[in-house]
């Protein structure tokens, strides 16, 4: 059977090990929890920034601006009432 998980080691600069050992403490949750949750949410927001570049990148190929956004907005809300 294989296993669901796979183990990585990486190191930490002292601090920041005794800022996890710290949270751990507070939260009840095992090391492995803490770094997975940092990570996924790191990972999610990464995907996040990724998005807005693309959005950002098409609004100026198309000649919009931030200005454009306010209308689009009250447009759309208008539509989906």
């Amino acid at each position: 059977m294989s296993r669901t998980t796979k183990t990585i080691t990486f190191s930490l600069p002292p601090d920041m090990a005794d800022s996890v050992a710290v949270i751990m403490k507070q939260e009840g949750r095992t090391r492995s929890e803490l770094l997975r949750e940092a990570l996924r949410r790191y990972i999610e927001d990464r995907e996040w920034r990724q998005l807005l570049r693309y959005g950002e990148q098409r609004a100026r190929e198309q000649g919009m601006g931030p200005h454009d956004v306010e209308r689009l907005v009250e447009e759309y809300r208008a539509e989906a009432t």
